[in-house]
Order: C-alpha cells, then structure tokens, then sequence
C-alpha cells in the first residue's frame, strides 16, 4: 500500500491518507479545501508564486506555511 503524505502544515504535523507523495501542491490546496485566490504558500522556507503552483512538487516532511487573507477594516 502506498504510503500516506505527511508534512508539517503551519507549524503542525498533518498527514493525508488519500495522498502519495509526491503530490502537486494545487491537489494539496484542493485536499484543504482553500480557495487559491485567498492564500500565499511557502515550501521549505521559499515563497511560491502562484503561476507556479501547478509545478510545486510536495514530497513527505516538506514544511509549508499557508497564510489566508482576510478582509476587513474600518472604512475611513
């Protein structure tokens, strides 16, 4: 049987049993649910630029860091 991706996501250890490393990190941000539009990633301690996502590779023990935006404020 395959074995499981297993990472360190915002500091936390997560692991994705329906993932097999090395997996794209467009499928890992669809496995979180995230909308892509709303969050930056960063892999091993690099930023990753959203046009390049579709080639990020994640592979098991990899750190990300994933920061999702959010709106607000008080209007001036």
């Amino acid at each position: 049987m395959p074995a499981a991706l297993t990472i360190q996501l915002n500091g936390q250890p997560r692991t994705f049993a329906d993932l097999t490393p090395p997996v794209g990190l467009t499928q890992l941000i669809q496995a979180l649910a995230l909308r892509p539009d709303r969050i930056a990633v960063e892999h091993n301690g690099e930023i990753v630029s959203r046009a390049t996502w579709d080639q990020a590779q994640i592979s098991a023990g990899d750190r990300l860091e994933i920061v999702h935006f959010v709106g607000g404020g008080t209007p001036t």
